[in-house]
């Protein structure tokens, strides 16, 4: 198989791991551009006898590494530390739900990665996500079968016991999420209070950059009154929402009047009610989703304009 080839036919399937090791769009796709360099650096790769397990095991080393390497600067984060929004609309560059299970790609379940260590992350993702045989594993993390064995249950159990629930019905989650972000961008709050379970969170992830939430926003009255003030800045910056799918869930990409991104907003759905909304407008999280706008800036210049009026 040629060289091209190969980078198309394993490239997405790459990025899945990597991106679910690290939460992170821009160091996975650094790390699937160092594990082909790696292959290449081979010279005669006729001699691998399987491309896609040497791939993937250059690809998993390298994100327990940067995952390991992670660590320290995720506990001295500002404020809520999210995964950086994946597009997997069926259009999107970097979609990568044909490969798997996409319940997999959703924030909730990347957050529950993070309780894992990096071993158990590579060894459960590997084995029930991605279907590797533990005879496979234990050569990439270089654990015996026995130990990647263990490993997997304890994930698992883990995962179990946490792991979030969705809205059986894709139509039925559309549906409703086309219903509260309508009812957002109307500044509806008798709409929002029918659409919310009564302990709903928001979480905001800002980096430390303004504005932002810096902490988690519980309960259906705080969130209504956060939502409707929400609404009713957007309204007045001019800003609008494009309605798409964010790491297999719903959510909206919202713009400024030129059309520079300011902020995605994703949610979980389950039992007819909105359980989870989680905004990302930390730029650094961002940029691989196109011109970022300067919310700060946007607020002074409207607040200057209604001085000159």
């Amino acid at each position: 198989m040629r060289a091209a080839e190969t980078y198309e036919e394993l490239r997405p399937l790459l990025f899945s791991i990597a991106y679910r090791m690290l939460g992170s769009v821009a160091e996975a796709e650094d790390i699937v551009q160092e594990a082909f360099l790696r292959y290449h650096a081979l010279g005669d790769t006729s001699r691998v006898d399987s491309p896609k397990a040497y791939l993937s095991a250059v690809t998993t080393r390298l994100a327990i590494d940067q995952l390991r390497s992670a660590r320290a600067r995720r506990e001295s984060y500002i404020g809520e530390w999210l995964p950086e929004p994946l597009l997997t609309d069926d259009n999107a560059p970097n979609c990568a739900r044909y490969v798997e299970d996409a319940d997999s790609l959703s924030m909730a379940f990347l957050l529950l990665l993070e309780r894992l260590s990096p071993v158990e992350r590579a060894v459960f993702l590997l084995h029930d996500v991605f279907d590797f045989g533990y005879d496979e594993i234990a050569t990439i993390v270089d654990k015996s079968e026995d130990n990647c064995r263990q490993l997997a249950v304890r994930a698992r159990r883990h995962i179990e016991e946490h792991k979030p629930r969705f809205e059986a019905s894709q139509q039925q989650r559309e549906q409703l999420a086309d219903r509260f972000f309508e009812a957002v961008g109307d500044g509806d709050m008798d709409g929002l209070v029918d659409l919310l379970a009564a302990d709903v969170v928001v979480y905001g992830d800002g980096g430390g950059t303004s504005p932002s939430w810096p902490r988690p926003i519980f309960g259906r009255d705080r969130v209504v009154r956060l939502l409707v003030g929400v609404s009713a800045q957007s309204r007045d910056l001019g800003l609008s929402a494009r309605r798409v799918e964010i790491n297999a869930q719903p959510g909206v990409m919202v713009f400024d009047p030129d059309g520079r991104l300011t902020n995605v907003m994703t949610l979980d759905i389950a039992d007819g009610l909105v359980q989870t909304i989680r905004s990302v407008i930390n730029p650094e999280k961002l940029r691989h989703l196109g011109p970022l706008s300067d919310v700060r800036a946007l607020a002074r210049e409207r607040t200057k304009r209604r001085g000159i009026t």
